[in-house]
């Protein structure tokens, strides 16, 4: 009989812990992105971008309904333009953002006005299909005041015309 509750017991305990695991994990996730210095003014990346290091971001989630902000948090890129921010909490019902806030190269600070080059949306829930806490946002890049002469000959290889536009 003692021996039956115990292993009782024993399962219960495993299913619980289980069970804790699981949902922790749910509320607990990671958003990873990379900032770089869009060094041909085409908001995305080329093999003549940069990866900015000490450019800051924030991630901003609002309510969807009336766009109330439920959660701010700020990072700074690290050598390879990288960053992480940790969230705690399901945000399913509502809309999360990483945007470009300061950049770290005076030269390199334009923020695009137009098109998504300045914010990438992120998913933060665990109800979205996605088994992994890690969230990956695209890619943001800061505009250089001038490009750079190679640009040209860079646009061409990918198809593009001086302006950006498919040829």
């Amino acid at each position: 009989m003692a021996k039956s509750f115990a292993i009782i017991l024993l399962s219960a305990l495993c299913f619980l812990s289980i069970l804790h695991v699981s949902v922790s994990k749910k509320d607990h996730f990671v958003v990873e992105g990379k900032v770089y210095c869009d060094t041909c003014r085409i908001q995305f990346f080329t093999r003549v971008s940069k990866w900015m290091h000490g450019a800051k971001v924030k991630l901003v989630c609002r309510e969807e309904e009336g766009g109330s902000e439920t959660l701010a948090v700020e990072a700074e890129t690290g050598k390879n333009g990288e960053y992480t921010i940790k969230v705690d909490g399901d945000h399913e019902e509502e809309v999360c953002e990483v945007n470009l806030v300061k950049s770290s190269d005076d030269d390199c600070a334009e923020v695009p006005t137009d098109g998504f080059g300045h914010r990438a949306r992120v998913s933060i829930t665990a109800n979205d299909g996605i088994t992994n806490p890690v969230r990956q946002a695209n890619p943001l890049g800061f505009m250089k005041k001038e490009t750079l002469p190679q640009c040209k000959e860079v646009l061409r290889e990918l198809g593009f015309d001086e302006a950006g536009l498919p040829v």
